[in-house]
Parts: C-alpha cells; structure tokens; sequence
C-alpha cells in the first residue's frame, strides 16, 4: 500500500484576500475550485506550476470569527530561487513576522495568520 502527500488545507475567512496573498507573496495560481450546491462552502486548490502538491484554501459562508490557531507551531515552507529578492518583496508586504538570520531563514503571515517558512534554494 503507497500514500503520498496531495495537499494541506487552510481555512480562511476573506477568500479574496487570502487567494490575492497567495499569489502576491508566492506565486501561487489557483488550479481547481469546488463550491458547493448551497453556497455554505468554497474550496480553492492552489498550486506553484512546479510540483504536484496543493494548498487547499477553505472558505465558509456562515464563519465570522477568526480561527483559533492556537500557538501556531505549524507551518508550510517555500524554497525561494532569489532569497534576496523574496526577502526584500515579503519586507515591502509587510509581512514577515519572524527571522532567523543564524538559520537563514524567515516566516510570514498570511491574512489569517497561518505562518509560512521561506527558506533560500538548497
């Protein structure tokens, strides 16, 4: 029996906004969209155009309150071509929340909070 990883899912309250981020910050186009039949639910699957894993972004008519992240010890990490670049772009946005010079590395935030990790290209 054989698994592999096809997407991680973020739940998001402006979908807009999130979909915007996404692409803004990394790139990232959608590639399918489900919604469904009553309007209670949208999903976005959003993709890099290089690899085959997806990030599923969940957005639900009836939720008004921000999700409860807790302490936030998760996240999703990008390889950046041009770090520099990246880092300088990410600055501009005004979202980077966290950095690591030591490691060579830093996160962001994306309008829901959900921290992502841009490390340099190995």
């Amino acid at each position: 029996m054989a698994f592999k990883f096809l997407h991680n899912n973020f739940n998001v309250l402006d979908l807009e906004k999130s979909l915007k981020f996404y692409e803004d910050a990394l790139g990232l186009k959608e590639v399918r969209r489900k919604v469904a039949g009553d309007g209670s639910f949208i999903l976005v699957y959003l993709g890099d155009g290089q690899t085959p894993h997806q990030l599923e972004l969940t957005w639900l008519r009836d939720r008004k309150e921000p999700y409860n992240l807790g302490e936030n010890e998760f996240h999703l990490a990008f390889e950046a071509e041009d770090y520099s670049a990246a880092h300088k772009k990410h600055q501009e946005m005004g979202c980077i929340v966290y950095e690591n010079p030591a490691m060579g590395i830093y996160f962001i935030a994306d309008p829901d909070n959900y921290w992502l990790e841009i490390i340099p290209k190995h």
